[in-house]
């Protein structure tokens, strides 16, 4: 797996799939960016949160819910050395 970028461009939505994606391995650092921006509260989201996802909220709900699948079952592929299918 390459280093992904820092602040990628995102579409509107996240895919919404049970398999690691290459959009999900481009955007490791986004998902990353965003739970953090959720843990410490609205009024530092917005400074912790890729600029890419600012005033998006649709694309930050749906990468969001993307960064939650990846701590709960994405990490998986990762750790088995599984990219994208």
């Amino acid at each position: 797996m390459q280093k992904p970028p820092l602040d990628p461009d995102v579409a509107d939505e996240a895919p919404t799939t049970s398999v690691l994606t290459g959009c999900d391995e481009e955007h490791l650092v986004t998902y990353l960016r965003l739970l953090d921006a959720e843990a410490d509260g609205k009024e530092v989201a917005d400074r912790a949160a890729p600029r890419s996802l600012i005033g998006r909220p649709r694309a930050w709900a749906t990468h969001l819910a993307g960064a939650g699948w990846m701590t709960e079952q994405g990490y998986r592929h990762l750790l088995r050395g599984g990219g994208p299918h």
